[in-house]
């Protein structure tokens, strides 16, 4: 079995490689992480919409180009080698995979279009703060219609204009769909390790909220949702940890101490080793989740589990070594190499602590020996 890009996906990364070296390059980070209070460059999302990147995986007859989900993972891929401050997890990996998953073909029909075509930014609304997300920790309620509660911290929270909110209803925890524009909505900025995705605290005080999904099966979708986005926040954070791995490769080979390249000393060989055979495993997982999400196989969960956990890790190790490799220099706001390291916290975060997929990926493996023990029986 295959697990490589075809020769049409390869030619689609390459090209949105070429596409955005031209308009993102790391200044437009810098940009923002300058001037946080956006949390995004509304320039950059222009171009990226303009080039129909919004509906790749999203069905022609929800108005996308219906790509596929590798096509999908090829771009996320490029968009983290990038470092690229657009709000595209939240509103293309989340908010549309929600409605793909627990929507109705109402619901369905009439936002993945606007999402498809940029003219709607979505993210999704879990958190209540720190800890294990449980149904228990969830204080957010919805009675007859209207939601309130405090959900924080929410990716692009600032700029999106609807939410698909985790709350309590009258048969538990639900789905709920809500518009940020309307009322009873108030949205607050929060500074974070990561100002390039921008984060806000919203509270919501009577907001109107549409059921998506069936009641009381929050949690279940929500797991669906995050195994699906997890798959495509990997390739994010492996297109981030090969760039780092790269950067770090190049200072060693320019950088010299002692009259010898630093690249030349065991020190540095060893660490730069321990950061590619990360990223090989990153990348291991990663193609298994993509092959899983693009033909919705049964190993799905386990492959999401995995691919979270490899690709954290790589990208963690990654943007660290890249800042030891460069020295003193490396921890300086002029250089380069912070853009990676606060990318690297973040995205380990968005979806839940490490901690939390590696006990999904133990249970997960678990439940797939029980089931072949069973079967060998």
């Amino acid at each position: 079995m295959n697990f490589d890009y075809t020769d049409d996906q390869k030619a689609l990364k390459d090209e949105a490689r070429k596409f955005l070296t031209g308009c993102s390059p790391l200044t437009v980070a810098r940009g923002v992480l300058e001037n946080p209070a956006e949390g995004h460059d509304p320039v950059l999302w222009a171009r990226l919409v303009e080039q129909g990147w919004c509906g790749a995986a999203i069905p022609e007859t929800y108005g996308g180009l219906g790509m596929g989900y590798v096509e999908l993972c090829a771009l996320a891929e490029e968009l983290g080698r990038a470092v690229s401050p657009v709000p595209f997890a939240s509103s293309i990996y989340l908010f549309a995979e929600a409605l793909l998953v627990a929507g109705s073909e109402e619901q369905k029909q009439a936002l993945l279009p606007l999402v498809a075509s940029g003219e709607l930014l979505g993210t999704v609304a879990v958190s209540e703060g720190p800890g294990v997300l449980t149904d228990q920790a969830v204080a957010a309620q919805v009675i007859d219609g209207k939601l309130s509660g405090v959900k924080v911290p929410v990716t692009d929270g600032l700029v999106a204009q609807r939410a698909v909110v985790l709350a309590q209803g009258a048969s538990g925890a639900g789905l709920y769909l809500v518009d940020l524009t309307g009322p009873g909505v108030s949205r607050e900025f929060l500074s974070t390790i990561d100002p390039t995705r921008g984060a806000a605290r919203i509270a919501f005080d009577g907001a109107p909220a549409e059921l998506l999904g069936e009641a009381g099966k929050g949690m279940e979708l929500l797991s669906r949702v995050q195994d699906r986005a997890a798959i495509l926040i990997a390739f994010e954070q492996l297109g981030g940890a090969d760039r780092a791995l790269e950067m770090a490769r190049d200072y060693a080979l320019e950088r010299f101490a002692f009259g010898r390249q630093i690249g030349s000393y065991q020190a540095i060989k060893h660490k730069l080793a321990d950061v590619f055979v990360k990223n090989e495993v990153a990348r291991a997982n990663a193609y298994y989740g993509a092959w899983a999400l693009s033909s919705d196989a049964p190993e799905l969960p386990l492959a999401a589990a995995a691919a979270r956990v490899a690709a954290s890790a790589a990208y963690w190790l990654a943007s660290k070594e890249n800042i030891q490799t460069h020295g003193g220099i490396g921890f300086t706001w002029e250089a380069d190499c912070h853009f990676f390291f606060r990318r690297a916290r973040h995205l380990a975060l968005v979806l839940g602590a490490p901690r939390d997929w590696k006990r999904r990926l133990a249970d997960r493996l678990e439940l797939r020996l029980a089931a072949e023990l069973a079967e060998g029986n």
